[in-house]
């Protein structure tokens, strides 16, 4: 039999050819449990539409509380968080979350893991994976004074016209410039045109991605308003 466990969602992110979906564990009464990443079999671990839809064929979105049949942990030395997810079941939408009831299950303010490697259009957005392996988390919920959404075309001077989202804020005294993967925030913006958005306060879930060229990237895989009824 599956271990179903409870989670509100915080992230439903582009990840490869599928969505990265992570969430806090909702325990009896309702208290905040630690981290779960629900993932496939697959060598990247990458959710499928198909794996994470529920029983209506719709689509887990941010502060959905939901139930997911799970096999058993599946921990691996930079994302301790995972769970290996059964494909044979749909999820569960239990009900919403209110965008309040996250500021009392934000992580507690520190530095976004280990800092200092930059890529050429990122700041702080990148460590070694041998860095990453020694950690005890991937997975952050923060709450950030002001965000600035950036629209740009950081190729296009090696002939790859295409466009990217990018996050920059300020957070527990270093500033960080990190690739954006929530496919809500992200389509809404790429309709517009290149440049710099300020949108003020939010909460932003942050986790570590896969590994590529020797590195782990920082990603904000979910910008969530702190309003009501604002969430993606």
């Amino acid at each position: 039999m599956p271990t179903v466990k409870r989670i509100v969602c915080l992230a439903n992110s582009r990840k490869l050819t599928g969505r990265c979906v992570a969430g806090k564990e909702l325990l009896e009464g309702d208290r905040p449990g630690g981290w779960v990443r629900p993932v496939s079999n697959r060598e990247t671990e990458e959710v499928s539409e198909y794996e994470r839809q529920y029983a209506d064929g719709s689509d887990p979105r941010v502060l959905d509380i939901i139930d997911i049949p799970l096999i058993g942990a599946r921990p691996k030395n930079y994302q301790r968080e995972n769970w290996l997810l059964d494909p044979n079941m749909y999820w569960g939408k239990v009900d919403r979350a209110s965008v309040e009831s996250l500021n009392r299950i934000t992580d507690a303010v520190a530095p976004l893991w280990v800092n200092g490697s930059n890529t050429y259009n990122g700041l702080n957005d990148r460590m070694p994976v041998v860095t990453a392996s020694a950690l005890q988390d991937s997975l952050r919920l923060i709450k950030v004074d002001t965000i600035t959404i950036l629209v740009h075309q950081p190729g296009l001077a090696f002939d790859n016209p295409k466009r990217r989202v990018q996050g920059r804020f300020s957070y527990a005294g270093t500033d960080y410039r990190l690739r954006v993967t929530d496919p809500i925030i992200e389509r809404g913006f790429l309709q517009k045109e290149n440049g710099e958005y300020p949108l003020g306060e939010m909460f932003l879930t942050v986790s570590l991605g896969e590994p590529y060229n020797g590195y782990c990237y920082k990603l904000i895989a979910a910008v969530i308003a702190p309003t009501a009824g604002a969430a993606a």
